[in-house]
């Protein structure tokens, strides 16, 4: 099994958590991609989405686990086969929300360049790109580190 662990900075890292704590509230009543589905039973659909919704409950929580207490006493996040998968998963989800909320203006391309001018940024845009950013960095450190078969490959 293997594990990785990363060490971050605390006051780069804790504003980026505000704005993830803001949008798993909403990530825990309704699902980060499109509901329902085309040309489906209304009934499934709603057992669909509902199905979705609480996995991500289990991704996201998984997610704001790993900065509990013992991450504000040693900037320490580790990764392993436990909660990879989930960690991924909720990374996406949030920045998929965070493409259709409050960095949606700013376009795909510029996204995923990152080229934007944080200057001409609100403060609170300005986080939600940072924060974009930061859940990239994880799901590629994720990617990178990690055995594929945990991800299930």
């Amino acid at each position: 099994m293997k594990r990785i662990e990363v060490k971050l900075a605390l006051t780069v890292v804790a504003p980026l958590l505000d704005v993830v704590k803001e949008l798993a509230d909403s990530l825990r009543s309704r699902p980060a991609g499109p509901s329902g589905l085309p040309d489906v039973d209304l009934d499934f659909s709603v057992e669909w989405s509902r199905e979705l919704v609480e996995g991500q409950r289990a991704e996201i929580d998984a997610l704001l686990g790993l900065f509990g207490e013992d991450f504000f006493k040693e900037g320490v996040v580790a990764f392993d086969d436990q909660n990879a998968e989930l960690i991924l998963r909720a990374c996406a989800a949030i920045r998929l929300r965070l493409r259709e909320t409050l960095l949606k203006p700013m376009g795909d391309e510029a996204l995923e360049t990152g080229d934007i001018d944080l200057g001409k940024l609100t403060l609170a845009v300005r986080r939600a790109f940072m924060c974009y950013l930061f859940l990239a960095t994880l799901q590629e450190l994720i990617i990178q580190h990690l055995d594929e078969t945990i991800l299930g490959g």
